[in-house]
């Protein structure tokens, strides 16, 4: 099936209030575009040379998403015009952020981090010390924190994956605000569970693109 059917049939499965991230890493701008020209334009991507690259060709109206690990020392590199950072982990990338932002008067956007899954290969804060992180962010001007992301075990035992994504929906429910108002999670392999659970940001890149391939 072809990329934009995929896409197609996707967003006819999900409900409206459900933002998609089309995960294009590792994809080429020729595939971006098929993406881009039905009207879509939120892409993830999680390494910032790629995203760089990318984003110096492709349109201006696309919002780039960095769904990866981002590394404090390239924050500056994508602090211009990154529209979401959703892998937050830690006040010290925080404070980057924040510094890097002010640097390009602007406001940036991010997620933090939970590990769900307990998995020592994920990134992410322990849920019980989310309080303290979005408290201490309080005092930061230049960036905001818009949700919250996690992302649950790679399984087959749905029941696992549906308990981790509803310990993150319970802790989303506890902070949501107006300002505070995106729960990212949900891949290709477990989207439909998430949205179940309460998620209404999804991250699909195999769903759409179909398998990897390193190709830029």
């Amino acid at each position: 099936m072809s990329i934009i059917n995929n896409i197609k049939i996707i967003k006819d499965k999900i409900p409206n209030y459900v933002n998609l991230v089309a995960v294009s890493k590792t994809k080429s701008c020729d595939d971006i575009m098929q993406v881009y020209n039905t009207g879509h334009i939120n892409f993830g991507e999680n390494k910032v040379q790629e995203l760089i690259k990318k984003q110096k060709v492709l349109p201006k109206d696309i919002n780039w998403h960095m769904i990866g690990h981002l590394q404090r020392n390239k924050v500056k590199s994508i602090a211009p015009f990154i529209y979401l950072i959703h892998g937050v982990d830690s006040l010290r990338l925080l404070i980057e952020i924040n510094k890097r932002a002010f640097e390009n008067n602007r406001i940036i956007d991010c997620l933090i981090q939970i590990n769900i899954s307990n998995e020592k290969n994920k990134f992410g804060i322990n849920i019980n010390d989310f309080k303290i992180i979005y408290n201490k962010a309080s005092n930061l001007k230049n960036i905001k924190i818009k949700g919250i992301m996690g992302m649950a075990t790679y399984s087959k035992n749905k029941n696992k994956i549906k308990e981790e994504f509803k310990k993150l929906n319970n802790l989303f429910n506890k902070f949501k605000n107006k300002e505070l108002n995106i729960l990212s999670m949900g891949m290709s392999n477990d989207y439909e569970i998430a949205i179940d659970e309460g998620s209404n940001m999804i991250r699909l890149g195999s769903s759409i693109f179909g398998s990897r391939e390193n190709k830029v």
